[in-house]
């Protein structure tokens, strides 16, 4: 006969059962960071954060499983690696408890602290260690965790006010708050607290040049690029200029003593330093370079395009379209491929009309081995295709009629009248294995298209 368990003893087992369930070790991960940003260069560093908190675990017998560093800022929501994977960790059930030197280690924003909060709910973190703090799924200890933290977020938003503040302070001044453009230097005297600005002695002088180039010589950018070289000009980091930023200081209104900050918002500043281009020099620059506005890129599409390499430099092949008004009034329209001098700006590779360039692709496919190729199977389905609308539609029973179009006239069809989707379609199988050189289209040899020089 089974005997019942009085009720006050079942109670007193299953208490003892959650006690021995919430005695359970917690296993500890330790998580050390330090921002590499500037805003945060006084707090303590990795390692020392580190040696602080395994003595604590050693004096309060934690177990610590594993210690995870990182240097990353905590000011934006889930950009830290090694923090969210332990998020993730933390929330399977691989630790159970977080000891770090402060909460804003944890987080500086409001998403990873509603990520800490949440698994705090939901029982995964049992506790979060700190130097001289203690947090546990309590109300009161979790509202002072949020309220530090936000503190953290706090100072972060009031610091970046302050910054944009001192900014806007010192273009006032007289200066922008960032490094000069090539021309100009940074310097500061013996006793002074402030750097100033000053031209540049060495390359000053070649910047008011090239203004004067294009406005009395009426020089082209690549000419003043190529005239740069030829000088010996270089940047502060000693690189060569490339051809954007010539024109990006020819375009550049700081080298007259004024100066806009932030760029596109408006707010013009003068300058506390010394001009090297005058205002007008400037004004009549921009007129020069002042150009019809470019039509959408990519807007014409041609039919060869992308399919063909330089044979010469290794460039990509594009194409320029033009136009010419006859006397009776019609216009023709000629299509010249050439190369994107890309690889090298100085290729001699001569342009080739459509017309040209169809005649000799025309004659290589005569060459091939169709047989093996994809081309060849395009062309037997396009046939069929015909037969089945030669005998289905116009009634010719006659097969030998119905194939009376040749290979080659059927080829040649298409490259003179098909659509530029079915041009594609039929070179498709040679893209990037043929190539223009010297005026004429020929296959890479073995399919190799690195055989052009650097």
């Amino acid at each position: 006969m089974a005997i019942a368990t009085p009720q006050p003893l079942r109670n007193a087992s299953i208490h003892l059962a959650h006690t021995a369930v919430d005695a359970a070790p917690v296993r500890y991960c330790l998580y050390a960071r330090k921002s590499s940003e500037d805003d945060e260069r006084q707090a303590m560093s990795i390692e020392s954060q580190v040696k602080e908190m395994q003595a604590l675990a050693k004096r309060e017998g934690l177990d610590v499983a594993e210690v995870r560093r990182e240097s990353h800022s905590a000011k934006a929501s889930g950009k830290r690696p090694v923090y969210s994977q332990l998020l993730r960790d933390v929330g399977t059930g691989m630790f159970g408890g977080i000891l770090t030197w402060a909460p804003d280690r944890l987080s500086r924003n409001a998403g990873d602290l509603g990520s800490v909060v949440d698994l705090m709910d939901q029982g995964c973190l049992k506790e979060i260690r700190c130097h001289s703090q203690r947090f546990t799924n309590n109300p009161n200890e979790k509202f002072l965790l949020m309220i530090l933290c936000s503190q953290a977020k706090l100072e972060n938003d009031n610091r970046g006010l302050n910054v944009k503040r001192g900014q806007r302070a010192r273009a006032e001044q007289g200066y922008r708050p960032c490094t000069p453009p090539v021309g100009y230097l940074t310097e500061r005297k013996p006793g002074e607290t402030k750097s100033r600005v000053v031209p540049d002695p060495v390359r000053a002088p070649f910047i008011r040049q090239i203004y004067e180039k294009v406005a009395c010589e009426r020089r082209s950018g690549r000419w003043l690029y190529d005239w740069m070289y030829e000088q010996g000009f270089l940047s502060r980091g000693g690189k060569r200029l490339s051809l954007s930023m010539v024109f990006t200081i020819l375009h550049n209104p700081y080298y007259t003593g004024r100066f806009e900050y932030p760029v596109g918002s408006g707010s013009w500043y003068q300058g506390d330093f010394e001009p090297i281009v005058p205002q007008q020099l400037y004004d009549d620059v921009q007129r020069l370079l002042e150009r019809a506005p470019f039509p959408e890129w990519g807007a014409k599409e041609f039919a060869f395009t992308r399919l063909l390499k330089c044979g010469t430099c290794g460039s990509g092949i594009t194409a320029d379209e033009k136009h010419k008004t006859l006397k009776s009034g019609k216009v023709n329209r000629y299509v010249y491929y050439r190369c994107t001098h890309t690889r090298n700006r100085h290729c001699k590779e001569p342009p080739v009309k459509e017309e040209e360039l169809i005649e000799q692709l025309i004659k290589l496919l005569d060459t091939l081995d169709l047989n093996a190729s994809a081309v060849k199977r395009k062309i037997d389905d396009e046939f069929e295709r015909f037969s089945r609308f030669a005998a289905d539609v116009l009634e010719i029973k006659d097969e030998r009629k119905a194939k009376k179009i040749s290979q080659r006239k059927y080829v040649e069809y298409l490259l003179r009248r098909g659509t530029m989707e079915e041009k594609r379609e039929l070179l498709s199988a040679l893209k990037n294995r043929l190539m223009l050189g010297g005026g004429i289209i020929r296959l890479a040899k073995n399919g190799n298209e690195a055989e052009f020089p650097a």
